[in-house]
């Protein structure tokens, strides 16, 4: 008797980390040949191009982590001391080596804060207790972290496209395309 699948057995999890890996997934020229009507080798020759550009970063699959048990999308705003220089390099690397959180960036707005963290959890218990043991056991942690707030993304989600797809709609709208 076969065994049953399930979606977070190691085989799918192979599958899904090795379709990250350069040249896993290319586009379908003969697909993009469909929508558009191109020749392939004017596709072949503009994916060449915006790669070379470096707009094209790569190919890869969009995974709903939800249907893999991540219900929890954390946005997360800190306001950082940055002259507590070596706890803020404690906290770089335990934020590299942490797999929850997928996006770390400056940001400016209005009020102090200045990093942006982007993460997913199973749920609030699980965001609550990681960030006890990677963050806040980091010597001098209180001194670097003047102030943090997070917010919460839970079902039901209103809206999911991707970054890629707005762009496209965006440049599109202002007409730079003929």
């Amino acid at each position: 008797m076969p065994a049953q699948m399930k979606l977070t057995d190691s085989i799918r999890i192979n599958v899904l980390d090795a379709l990250l890996k350069p040249g896993s997934v290319q586009p379908n020229i003969r697909q993009i040949k469909r929508h558009t009507g191109y020749h392939k080798a004017t596709i072949k020759s503009s994916l060449d191009f915006l790669q070379k550009e470096g707009v094209l970063q790569g190919f890869g699959p969009k995974v709903n982590f939800r249907k893999l048990g991540y219900n929890l999308e954390v946005l997360g705003l800190n306001q950082i001391d940055f002259s507590a220089q070596k706890a803020f390099e404690k906290f770089l690397n335990i934020i590299e080596q942490d797999p929850h959180v997928y996006w770390v960036s400056s940001v400016v707005g209005s009020g102090n804060w200045n990093i942006l963290t982007r993460h997913i959890h199973k749920d609030i218990e699980s965001f609550h207790s990681e960030g006890q043991k990677r963050y806040r056991a980091i010597p001098g942690f209180y001194d670097l972290i003047k102030d943090t707030q997070s917010f919460f993304s839970v079902e039901p989600v209103f809206k999911n496209v991707s970054r890629t797809k707005s762009i496209i709609e965006l440049i599109k709208a202002e007409g730079k395309t003929k």
